[in-house]
């Protein structure tokens, strides 16, 4: 396990000796506010990520943490109405996807893309033409005699799609690396291959957004932060957060605050 971080607190996280190293954040989030119909998804959110950080985000499903994800990485549709977010010192939120991905941003999604006629070696080298697709597969557990030459469709299951996903991830190199549920679809017994990827890609010099709902991937982070109603209600190390999210009164966000923060 990496040693920890301590960040600021909220609400019912308990009060830290210490807060986080004074370096210049690779990523901040300030007042995000994004609404969908007449709901605030994100309610005016604040968040930083240190360079090399790994930072879990916990929260009940619907508290935004999806959301948040696609407004970082600039997804149609998930403009904000107000706040902004800036990436190495730069304001990147009125920039389209691609111009942040060339910035060094990469998203892997929840549920993964099925692509038709394209193969696991030629998703994994578009965006990366230098990376060594046989290398990336061994890191998530994909044997790359049996994957390389395989298409992205519909005959890889869920959890197969998941590892190619992170495969692709890796092979990118980014600077900040957010993962949408990364163990989603992926059995107990491969949670170990998730964390090992996820120290790969740190090790790579990137920062990462970990969302998660899986405790043992999220105690292995440096920082932890808990979303509810779209907002941050709890900042600490990851063992005070996933305490303080284990004590919550909700299984679903309904979008707004439930006071549990």
């Amino acid at each position: 396990m990496v040693p920890t971080r301590f960040g600021r607190t909220t609400s019912m996280c308990p009060p830290q000796a210490a807060d986080r190293p004074q370096t210049d954040p690779l990523l901040v989030v300030r007042e995000l506010r994004i609404r969908a119909g007449d709901r605030n998804v994100l309610g005016g959110l604040s968040l930083e990520i240190a360079p090399g950080e790994v930072h879990a985000l916990l929260g009940a499903n619907g508290a935004g943490k999806t959301t948040l994800a696609h407004a970082i990485m600039g997804c149609a549709g998930y403009a904000p109405q107000s706040g902004e977010i800036s990436f190495a010192g730069e304001r990147i939120d009125g920039l389209q996807l691609h111009e942040r991905a060339r910035r060094g941003i990469a998203l892997a999604w929840q549920e993964p893309a099925r692509i038709e006629g394209l193969t696991v070696k030629g998703f994994l080298t578009t965006g990366a033409p230098g990376a060594d697709p046989s290398a990336t597969l061994s890191a998530v557990g994909l044997d790359p005699a049996e994957y390389l030459e395989r298409f992205v469709d519909r005959t890889l299951s869920g959890g197969e799609r998941k590892r190619i996903e992170l495969a692709g991830v890796l092979a990118l190199a980014p600077r900040l690396a957010i993962l949408d549920e990364p163990a989603a679809g992926i059995d107990l017994l491969s949670l170990d291959e998730i964390v090992s990827v996820i120290g790969a890609i740190r090790e790579k010099g990137a920062a990462v957004l970990l969302i998660t709902h899986e405790e043992s991937i999220a105690a292995g982070a440096t920082a932890a932060s808990q979303m509810c109603g779209g907002r941050i209600v709890c900042r600490g190390t990851p063992q005070e957060v996933i305490a303080n999210f284990k004590a919550r009164r909700c299984s679903r966000c309904d979008g707004d605050s439930c006071g549990h923060g």
